[in-house]
């Protein structure tokens, strides 16, 4: 088994987008041809303007196929105040995608999206109860010979250097579950700069702990931390033993991604 995962995040087509940058990355993902593709979160920088939401859509058809997606906050309004409450994730559900809480499986491996973005909060995320209901009830269908990776947007820690706390809220208790159901790799995104650890890093009385592959912003203007101003994304392969990720960082004098850290995990039994 060796399947590959581009992770890419926070997106942001809108003032922040970078469109060299985005066609750089459509030409390299088509190189890659990975068996999977996944976005999480932020599409748009502004979810009240339509024409963002046209440019995000036809950025995600020019993106290679199959695709798993899922909603950031940026993806939903800001300043539609009725929207934002009633209707948060409307736009989204209409060009980008109707599933929420996606699932993408092959042989021997499982990928679960979750949406984190809600309307209470502007920067905030959270997982519901019946979201961590669904999650147990869809993790538990699947045995140790299937490798299960979560997506969702927020992140469950800050890495080092970000002064703000991004972490979701409930993070605890999200680390907890994704322990439970066993789960080897968590995607996420948000914080706009790259991290590669384990939630053991926060929570210490795991029983296994669950690795944690972060994205930053990988077409917009808005890196924070040492990727001020630069754009990341990960190639993730999962073989039989092993989990490879390479974090890749875009440079103007190769414009492309270039790997900047490469890390080996062993699976699972």
């Amino acid at each position: 088994m060796r399947y590959r995962i581009l992770h890419i995040s926070d997106v942001h087509v809108g003032p922040p987008f970078r469109p060299a940058v985005a066609h750089a990355l459509i030409a390299q993902a088509h190189e890659i041809k990975p068996d999977l593709l996944v976005i999480s979160g932020d599409f748009v920088q502004r979810a009240d303007f339509a024409d963002q939401w046209r440019a995000a859509q036809e950025l995600c058809a020019a993106l290679p196929t199959p695709q798993l997606v899922v909603p950031g906050n940026h993806d939903v309004p800001l300043f539609n105040a009725h929207l934002r409450l009633l209707n948060p994730l409307g736009r989204y559900r209409r060009h980008i995608s109707r599933n929420l809480n996606p699932i993408f499986e092959v042989p021997g491996l499982v990928v679960v999206g979750a949406c984190t973005a809600h309307g209470l909060t502007v920067d905030g995320g959270r997982l519901s109860q019946r979201q961590i209901a669904r999650l147990r009830g869809i993790l538990a269908c699947y045995g140790p010979e299937t490798c299960k990776v979560v997506v969702w947007h927020h992140p469950v820690l800050t890495p080092f250097g970000i002064q703000r706390n991004r972490t979701m809220s409930g993070a605890n208790a999200a680390v907890a579950l994704l322990d439970e159901c066993n789960v080897e790799l968590l995607l996420c995104g948000h914080v706009h700069v790259s991290y590669v650890g384990n939630t053991l890093d926060v929570a210490h009385d795991l029983r296994n702990g669950t690795i944690i592959c972060q994205s930053g912003t990988s077409t917009s203007s808005r890196g924070h931390g040492r990727e001020h101003g630069k754009n990341s994304c990960n190639l993730i392969e999962i073989e039989d033993r092993a989990i490879h990720i390479s974090q890749m960082l875009y440079t103007d004098e190769a414009d492309r991604f270039i790997t900047i850290a490469e890390h080996i995990f062993p699976r699972r039994g």
